[in-house]
């Protein structure tokens, strides 16, 4: 028998569970991407772009596609769309998990400005001209607009298009991981001295941060919104556990 399981991705952790799974015949597995990314990595699974139409959209393609277990792999900071799972899991009767992977946390030497958003960054940048590293989705860059007297380098795995509107910003496309020499090389050559970051957790992108310690540089980082309250894993390998007691194996398998 097979399980129908749909994963809401866009996370590294979600693409390691999707590979994971697709080995194994007794889940028929669905990665679902928001479709912001323009180049998404070839997964082993069936793959779903796009949104739902919120929560009731999603509970019922849930129904509609007999899906017998939700996964909540997206991003920390994807607190609409977790809302959306939790409700859609309670509207339709299904249930959620969540594969959340712990948050940072601030060691001996680090200089992080704890602030709530991202608009609440770009005024702890000061009015002193600055130059600033922005590690943040392209989505996210707008408010730095209304601070046209910083340097901006910025880099995303995307283009950013159209570019701000400031009259000094670079700009890298890149997609992590990223070494934290290459980080410390990249800090330098630009004369970074303050870096713009959500507190993403794990360690593809936590380069940045180890370079900024060593290199003394402040880290405005932007809090964790709040998520529901749902049954949740910190790893993929723990996922994998809860399915294996969720989905027993059948005698032969």
């Amino acid at each position: 028998m097979q399980h129908s399981i749909l994963i809401l991705g866009g996370t590294t952790e979600a693409r390691l569970l999707a590979q994971a799974l697709s080995d194994q015949t007794r889940f028929a597995t669905t990665l679902s991407l928001a479709g912001r990314t323009r180049t998404p990595i070839a997964m082993p699974v069936a793959v779903r772009s796009g949104g739902f139409g919120g929560a009731e959209g999603l509970a019922a393609y849930l129904a509609d596609n007999s899906i017998n277990l939700l996964i909540d792999a997206t991003h920390p900071y994807a607190a609409r769309i977790s809302a959306n799972a939790a409700e859609a899991s309670r509207i339709a009767g299904i249930p959620l998990v969540a594969l959340r992977r712990n948050g940072w946390t601030e060691q001996a030497g680090d200089r992080w400005n704890h602030v709530e958003s991202v608009e609440a960054a770009v005024s702890a940048l000061g009015e002193n001209p600055r130059r600033a590293f922005l590690a943040l989705g392209r989505q996210e860059l707008l408010p730095f607009e209304q601070a046209q007297h910083h340097t901006y380098t910025i880099r995303s795995v995307d283009p950013v298009e159209p570019p701000l509107s400031v009259p000094d910003a670079k700009y890298i496309t890149a997609r992590g991981p990223f070494r934290e020499t290459d980080e410390l090389a990249l800090l330098s050559e630009h004369g970074i001295n303050v870096i713009v970051s959500k507190n993403s957790g794990g360690s593809a992108s936590y380069g940045k941060i180890a370079a900024a310690r060593q290199l003394g540089i402040e880290v405005v980082m932007i809090r964790r919104p709040v998520l529901p309250e749902v049954t949740s894993f910190q790893s993929v390998d723990a996922v994998l556990a809860h399915l294996d007691q969720f989905f027993p194996a059948e005698r032969g398998e």
